[in-house]
């Protein structure tokens, strides 16, 4: 059935679900120039109209959902009645058709192959390296020292990410990859918020010539390690080894250009979602006091004067919780988008095939249905073993997204977040001075506008 808002139409599900009209767009672009302008933002106003509401992204009709019930069925039917999109050409030239990227049969043996590198049992075995790194760094910290936490957290991280993906550990591999990702990154954000986005692949830009510059240079840094990996005699543990050993099925695997696009993926995950959500966990420490007691108090209670490893991970449940709610804040993959296949349906109403389905963990982690005070900074929303201590529905956090296609490195992520936390924040506290508020910017990920810089405490 149909009601009226205004002089919009209004679709009603038998369920009670609406589809109100979005803010008015302009000719051709749609609603893509307020979307490029402040893509958070725009989200937002959409979701404070409804949970469903419709808009165009350029000529394009698009469908936002913000109620955890659709998002999860959005995410849970990928596969099936909607499509992995295309997300632009930018995209595509750093990622290449990764498993991120993969859709179909080629998705799943693409996964199939990818994941026993990052199961548990592996994470178990990498979690030395990210404590080792994080100790290193600690060890070069002193009381007084003025840092930028974000150049700090990026170095360590990348660190981490050569040692445990490419089994490699000089500084030249971590700068170099390093250095390229975040042209790489920036690029994305940028085309895939702005006119680029509507753009013909063919077409030339400054930010398409820069993106492939900046492949160019991990492509090579790449196609390097892997030679020095299929010329050694010995089995190594990275990452990069098990997947020049996994095998499909019939026996076949994965090709020099497959390799490279998941190695690249795997460094995205490990390194670039795990930089940025330390970076903000500092960020809300350093304004919320009584947050960072607590912290303390349970690596104090945890831990002592020793540091910590695996074994320690589902101990630190605090620790686990300040990063979930980092991540409910300040989400490092900020949307997901799906296309409506034949015989989709959200919230009971059938989808036209071709729409444009968008979701973001920005709007619903902010929404006050789901979480109370949703702009404070509350770690113990958080319980034992992962569980949330209020009501909160499933998919109303969804950091790394969910169903089928949810996000191979979580573990990983979460493994790493909470070590280097538990190792740094054991001993330091960092006091951020700053003018003003530090903004996030949407590009791959969610990255502050400015330098961090911060004054190193040692703990009394």
């Amino acid at each position: 059935m149909t009601t009226q808002a205004g002089s919009a139409a209004v679709e009603e599900t038998a369920g009670g679900q609406k589809i109100v009209p979005g803010p008015r767009g302009v000719p051709l672009l749609g609603n893509l120039p307020e979307f490029g302008k402040d893509p958070l933002a725009f989200f937002e106003r959409l979701r404070e109209r409804g949970d469903f509401v419709s808009w165009r992204f350029g000529q394009g009709p698009a469908l936002f959902i913000a109620h955890p019930d659709a998002i999860g069925e959005l995410l849970t039917e990928i596969e099936r009645t909607f499509d992995q999109p295309d997300l632009g050409i930018a995209f595509r030239t750093l990622l290449g058709n990764g498993v991120v990227v993969a859709k179909g049969a080629d998705w799943r043996r693409k996964r199939s192959l990818v994941q026993p590198s990052v199961r548990p049992k592996q994470v178990r075995s990498y979690a030395a390296t990210m404590a080792e790194c994080a100790i290193a760094l600690a060890d070069r910290w002193s009381d007084g020292q003025r840092i930028d936490i974000k150049k700090e957290m990026a170095a360590l991280t990348q660190l981490i990410a050569v040692r445990t993906i490419f089994g490699v550990d000089t500084a030249a591999d971590a700068e170099a990859i390093g250095r390229a990702m975040d042209v790489a990154q920036k690029e994305i954000g940028a085309e895939f918020s702005g006119i680029g986005a509507l753009l013909p692949d063919w077409v030339p830009t400054p930010g398409r010539a820069r993106i492939k510059r900046a492949t160019a240079v991990i492509d090579a840094e790449v196609s390097r390690v892997v030679a020095r990996h299929r010329d050694g005699d010995t089995e190594r543990p990275d990452l990069l080894s098990r997947l020049l050993a996994a095998q499909d099925e019939t026996g076949a695997r994965l090709s020099d250009q497959e390799i490279r696009d998941e190695t690249v993926t795997l460094y995205i995950g490990g390194h670039e979602t795990t930089s940025s959500t330390l970076v903000w966990a500092w960020n809300l420490l350093s304004h919320n006091p009584r947050v960072r007691e607590a912290l303390a108090e349970e690596l104090d209670r945890v831990l002592g004067d020793r540091e910590p490893g695996f074994d320690d991970y589902a101990q630190l449940t605090y620790t686990q919780a300040v990063v979930k709610e980092t991540l409910r804040l300040y989400p490092t993959i900020w949307l997901l988008t799906g296309i409506a296949k034949e015989g989709a349906t959200l919230g009971g109403m059938a989808i036209p095939p071709g729409t444009r389905v968008w979701s973001s963990q920005w709007a619903t982690h902010r929404d006050g249905r789901w979480f109370t005070d949703p702009e404070e900074f509350r770690p113990e929303r958080w319980g034992a073993a992962g569980t949330p201590a209020e009501d909160i529905p499933e998919y109303a956090w969804f950091p790394f997204g969910g169903g089928p296609r949810v996000c191979l490195g979580t573990r990983f992520a979460m493994v790493e977040a909470v070590l280097i936390l538990a190792v740094l924040a054991r001993r330091f506290r960092l006091d951020l001075d700053h003018p003003g508020e530090i903004r996030p910017v949407p590009s791959l990920t969610l990255q502050p506008d400015r330098e961090v810089l911060a004054t190193v405490r040692t703990r009394g």
